[in-house]
């Protein structure tokens, strides 16, 4: 197998070494940057650094050197990024803004966590240290992942960030980055039978509801996740610049059966983590990206050279189904510009059995739009087939309303016990039909639900061979009104190949001293 077997095509994964939670979203100057968590050493978790690539589209990226490098005293967890237009924290230069990392600064000897800054006057390509770090300790060892934006009708910074073993959600505020005020504690709620990480809070417009605006907070869980692990889930309710409120509409699946809590689910796979939003992005839209792994086994997945990849970044909305408050959930549209070769099938009935499609050209990563009328078929759906005896299936399950991912025989399974399974997401029709699309890569596939209000990652590890589509129906009949399949020429997604030349670790990172607010 080669050293690049399960390299991505179409996801972003670093050139060599591990990768996990993504950091610092943010749109400045033309480019999307994404830091993350990374090993400058090795393939396993350690030495965190925030690694960093840019993009200006979300599908095209570059990566570039280590941004902010761990120390023998700070190692770099997660955190975020703002463009600080306003000058509020005087680090600004020539009347031009700072990017502001704001990350946790983590003591590998005593295990302590507090908040820090980091700042950057070069487009995020070279960070210094604010020498009165850190700017909001607890001396706790479980206070971490902050996430800030701008609060428009208060005129300030909040930040939100996580009191991982207490399961809670902590609200701050700061008029200038550097002096912060507790606000507010949400939680313990939802899930908790893990430690709650990486928090993300913003509003959306209610779709079809003029005027209307509810808030969304974002919580990972680093166990008893719906698949089992780790997972995402999230809130519905409101902010009000101090306190967030649970919205009446939230909505949760499951009620406590198998360890699984009664939770509202980002997204019902296994490999969906540390999930965060781009701040500033252009269009206003809320885009996040997810670390497309899971803790029960991110350290033994079969990868060489590198480890850890990222979801494709996903536009969110809210909506109402089935009378609910939902987040729903679309690949970026730019995914379209990779597009290529495209295969239309239509008015077709199963009545049992396969409908094999082809053998395509390029198996390997693919974006399947399929619309299914239910007829008396039990389950039905596409197969992934690979090598004799492997596939993966993507179907819906008549019996119980769910759309679902069976990676039992996708390939290479029995790296971990909780690998191999099948994942469920509820599905509501529309229109009486059974709608989703299917992103397939190398090592993964995304699942969109309906208008995509339930969305299922998994990874899959395939033994080296050809690849084949097939439609399938059991015990009956489902008539295939649309399936469109289309092959991505993913050699656009890396245009100039990996930067291994620049990917290196700055010896030391410089320490800044705070101006006066006036930037001289």
């Amino acid at each position: 197998m080669s050293l690049e077997r399960y390299r991505p095509g179409f996801h972003y994964s670093p050139a060599r070494n591990w990768l996990n939670d993504p950091n610092g979203l943010v749109w400045f100057d033309g480019e999307y940057h994404l830091f993350y968590q990374y090993n400058p050493d090795g393939t396993d978790w350690g030495n965190m650094s925030w690694g960093h690539a840019v993009s200006p589209d979300l599908v095209s990226w570059v990566e570039l050197p280590v941004a902010i490098p761990c120390t023998d005293s700070e190692h770099v967890f997660s955190g975020s990024v703002v463009v600080d237009h306003r000058n509020t924290s005087g680090f600004g230069v020539d009347g031009a803004p700072a990017m502001v990392a704001i990350y946790t600064a983590h003591d590998p000897a005593s295990g302590r966590q507090a908040q820090a800054l980091a700042v950057s006057h070069d487009r995020g390509r070279s960070w210094s240290r604010y020498a009165g770090n850190p700017v909001l300790d607890l001396r706790s060892p479980a206070f971490r992942d902050p996430k800030v934006s701008w609060y428009g009708p208060g005129g300030y910074w909040v930040m939100v960030v996580a009191q991982a073993d207490q399961r809670i959600a902590q609200f701050y505020a700061s008029d200038d980055l550097l002096n912060w005020r507790h606000l507010s504690d949400f939680g313990p709620a939802g899930a908790t039978a893990g430690v709650w990480e990486c928090p993300d809070l913003f509003p959306l417009p209610v779709e079809g509801e003029e005027d209307e605006t509810a808030w969304v907070l974002v919580v990972s869980v680093g166990d008893g996740g719906v698949a089992g692990g780790s997972g995402v889930q999230y809130f519905v309710g409101d902010f009000d610049g101090t306190t967030f409120g649970l919205g009446k509409e939230s909505l949760v699946v499951g009620d406590g059966a198998d360890g699984v809590a009664a939770a509202m689910w980002l997204d019902f796979g296994a490999d969906y983590y540390a999930a965060v939003s781009f701040g500033d992005t252009p269009d206003g839209e809320r885009v996040l990206i997810g670390w497309m792994s899971n803790w029960a086994y991110a350290a033994v997945t079969p990868t060489k050279g590198f480890r850890g990849a990222m979801s494709f970044p996903r536009v969110h909305r809210l909506a109402r189904v089935a009378g609910r408050l939902r987040l729903v959930q679309q690949p970026a549209p730019a995914l379209e510009t990779l597009r290529a070769d495209f295969s239309h099938y239509g008015h077709l009935e199963l009545n049992g059995g396969e409908h094999e499609l082809q053998e395509h050209p390029d198996g390997e990563h693919l974006d399947i739009c399929a619309s299914f009328t239910p007829g008396t078929a039990k389950r039905f759906g596409i197969r992934l087939r690979g090598v004799e005896g492997e596939e993966t299936e993507v179907g819906y399950d008549a019996s119980d309303g769910s759309l679902y991912v069976d990676r039992t025989l996708s390939g290479q399974t029995d790296l971990h016990p909780e690998f191999p399974g099948v994942h469920r997401a509820p599905l509501t029709l529309h229109d009486g039909r059974v709608t989703f699309r299917l992103l397939v890569d190398v090592a993964s596939v995304e699942v969109f639900g309906g208008i995509g209000e339930s969305v299922i990652t998994d990874q899959i590890f395939p033994n080296p061979g050809v690849r084949r589509v097939d439609l399938f129906a059991e015990d009956g009949t489902v008539y295939v009104e649309e399936l469109c399949l289309i092959s991505l020429n993913t050699a656009s997604a890396w245009p100039h190949g990996f930067n291994l030349h620049d990917t290196g670790v700055p010896d030391s990172s410089p320490i800044l001293r705070r101006s006066s607010p006036s930037g001289n």
